[in-house]
């Protein structure tokens, strides 16, 4: 197989906060609210944004972003999302954030499992196979990074369908990565701890110790924000990580390097 080379030809412009030379184009699924639109806003500095979303209207606006609406585990529409990217400017990078959050337990009929796992996953091998499909057609390099989960590795109760969902995202995220490093993608996945979105604060209202419990699961003594998320994902996609590929990448404080204390009370 012959190694892969950049195009010696290409435009020179100056380059944006993460040294990507622009304009470029990407796309964001489940990027309407929550860690989504920070992500999508993150990327509106370097270049065009299409966010993938379910969600009708957003609900917020930048000049920047456009909205696609429909299900990103869809190949159609997923199609449809990279074809207006691309229509703003050459699609450089592919986000797959979109998730499901809802539990079966294992006591649960196998098809409901499996149906929970399947659709979590299908959101980013869908993602993965019109991101990869787009920039193979169009003889060009590119980045893809997938949302994992801290949960991929140290499950919490109640989230079955979605710590094994995220477990083989992570694979596939490797398994991309080997695959198409040689056409010149690279393929990424942060694995987020907790992070502080309209949900969740929904569920400190609910919940007054959550934020003892949270401090005491990071490290860093709180859970992240949006905007951590974000910069993480930008640098991932950017020339900065040019020789970055096939990693899972921890934003979580510390969460999964920390094991429980034996001696804890």
């Amino acid at each position: 197989m012959a190694a892969h080379t950049e195009p010696t030809s290409r435009t020179v412009h100056e380059p944006g906060p993460t040294g990507r030379t622009a304009p470029h184009s990407y796309v964001v699924t489940g990027g309407g609210q929550g860690v989504g639109r920070a992500i999508a806003l993150r990327l509106a500095a370097e270049g065009h944004v299409v966010v993938l979303d379910l969600a009708g209207p957003l609900g917020w606006e930048h000049p920047r972003v456009a909205l696609v609406s429909g299900d990103a585990a869809d190949p159609d529409v997923a199609r449809r999302a990279a074809d207006a990217a691309e229509a703003a400017a050459p699609l450089a990078g592919w986000v797959n954030n979109a998730a499901i959050f809802r539990d079966a337990p294992i006591t649960a009929p196998p098809s409901d499992v499996l149906g929970l796992v399947t659709a979590n996953l299908a959101l980013a091998v869908t993602g993965c196979h019109t991101a990869v499909g787009h920039l193979l057609r169009h003889g060009r390099p590119g980045a893809i990074v997938n949302v994992s989960s801290h949960q991929a590795q140290r499950p919490v109760r109640g989230a079955l369908p979605y710590a094994t969902a995220k477990g083989a995202v992570e694979a596939l995220t490797r398994a991309v990565a080997v695959d198409h490093g040689p056409d010149g993608i690279r393929t990424n996945a942060v694995a987020l701890g907790s992070v502080t979105t309209a949900r969740y604060e929904e569920y400190r209202r609910d919940h007054p110790g959550v934020d003892r419990q949270m401090a005491a699961l990071h490290p860093l003594g709180r859970v992240g924000t949006g905007g951590e998320v974000a910069e993480a994902v930008a640098f991932l996609l950017s020339d900065a990580a040019g020789f970055v590929n096939g990693a899972v990448l921890p934003v979580d404080g510390g969460r999964a390097a920390q094991g429980a204390d034996p001696e804890a009370t």
